[in-house]
């Protein structure tokens, strides 16, 4: 088939139209590989494009340099990967390669001319297929008919994928809750061998999991996926609780759906408490930030709800004026996206937080001299002004220390 999707169209720019010449004048073949194929298929404008070149590394520098381009960020060079600025903009091309010697986390590369065989080291066959600057797809595994069925699959036997580089595991579930139309619709042999491997995530660095992890968490079936990582023996090896709490898990993930939740608000529902926390961050070093939100749900995903009656804001914005911690708003919305609040979330993301009006120079004014009765008066005033909604005006507030 030849794509002419007005979103295929729309990657012509000045930088690809030079990039394209500048390969057909030397002969060497370049395609759009991987991830932006399989967008470009689905009528998704692709975030990032990588190409694929018959040229090796040296060839491109050289012809780069011949034309005067400047190249960037050699780091993925020993990989095969290139980088050329062009009008601004930056092209990643990367030479075929075979993996030559894998050993569950790194690939040892040599380059090769043949198509197929850079197909056939992909991970999944969405993912294995390529696009020529004509529209001509190049697609040797199925993976448009995956697509179009949106199924997910391994490039060849899932077991020899997966011992190549054990993270694709979790890619496998990202893609499943990206693409798949219902859960459960899974090879029985693909689940098998996620089984039987699941170890080897044991050896995949926190950091890469994380990254992985966190997709999952916001995609679909994430309930559906969770509960397959505890039965296929998967958690214990990314750092979820052994006994992680798949009923509130089941509950949260299905209230919380178009709240736009963090990552890890969707995840704390799994942990019974604090300590579940800790052992995710050791083993997956999150973030200073991800680990206080886990923590702040934790602690307060019981006891810190909505009041009855006409205010049921109230206690929420009550902890948030007496807290003295950064980012406790953002921890707030967290707290009620996790409750499934919807309406009580909107309120609180539009509700600004009054300041106090008085200060101690009024008091000073009234004839309070000791900073140590200005330090109590004011504190009674702000209980004052908290009962009363922070409705109170400065003049109310001050009439109150006269009647004291």
């Amino acid at each position: 088939m030849r794509l002419q999707a007005p979103q295929f169209q729309a990657l012509f720019t000045p930088g690809l139209r030079s990039v394209a010449e500048l390969f057909e004048k030397k002969n060497y073949e370049l395609r759009i590989a991987g991830g932006a194929v399989r967008d470009l298929l689905s009528g998704v404008t692709p975030q990032d494009i990588d190409f694929a070149t018959t040229a090796t590394p040296a060839e491109m520098k050289e012809m780069f340099t011949a034309a005067g381009v400047r190249l960037i960020n050699n780091k993925g060079e020993k990989h095969g990967t290139i980088t050329a600025r062009l009008h601004e903009q930056n092209f990643e091309i990367t030479t075929l390669r075979i993996d030559v010697v894998t050993d569950g986390r790194h690939a040892e590369v040599e380059f090769t001319t043949d198509w197929h065989k850079d197909a056939e080291r992909r991970d999944l066959t969405v993912n294995s297929m390529f696009l020529g600057l004509d529209g001509t797809l190049y697609d040797f595994f199925n993976g448009y008919e995956d697509l179009k069925s949106k199924k997910i699959r391994f490039v060849g036997k899932a077991a020899e994928r997966i011992q190549e580089d054990y993270l694709r595991i979790l890619r496998y579930f990202r893609f499943y809750g990206r693409i798949a139309e219902k859960p459960g619709d899974h090879e029985p042999n693909t689940l098998q061998a996620i089984k039987e491997n699941a170890k080897g995530l044991a050896g995949i660095s926190g950091e890469r999991i994380w990254v992985e992890l966190k997709k999952i968490l916001l995609g679909n079936h994430v309930n559906h996926l969770v509960q397959l990582m505890y039965e296929l023996d998967i958690a214990q090896y990314i750092g979820l609780p052994l006994d992680g709490n798949l009923e509130e898990f089941a509950r949260v993930t299905k209230s919380i759906q178009n709240l736009s939740p963090k990552p890890m608000t969707v995840l704390t529902s799994l942990f019974r408490g604090k300590d579940d926390v800790t052992n995710l961050d050791l083993r997956l070093k999150i973030s200073k930030e991800e680990k206080n939100l886990g923590l702040f749900l934790v602690k307060h995903r019981q006891e810190l709800t909505k009041a009855p009656g006409p205010e049921p804001l109230r206690p929420y914005q009550d902890f948030l004026m007496d807290s003295r911690e950064a980012n406790t708003n953002s921890k707030i919305f967290e707290l009620l996206k996790y409750q499934g609040e919807e309406e009580l979330l909107k309120e609180m993301q539009g509700w600004t937080v009054p300041s106090f009006p008085v200060s101690g120079h009024d008091l000073r004014r009234m004839g309070v001299s000791s900073g140590k009765e200005i330090g109590t008066a004011l504190q009674q005033l702000r209980e004052e002004w908290k009962k009363s909604g922070y409705h109170m005006d400065k003049e109310e507030l001050l009439s109150c220390l006269k009647k004291v």
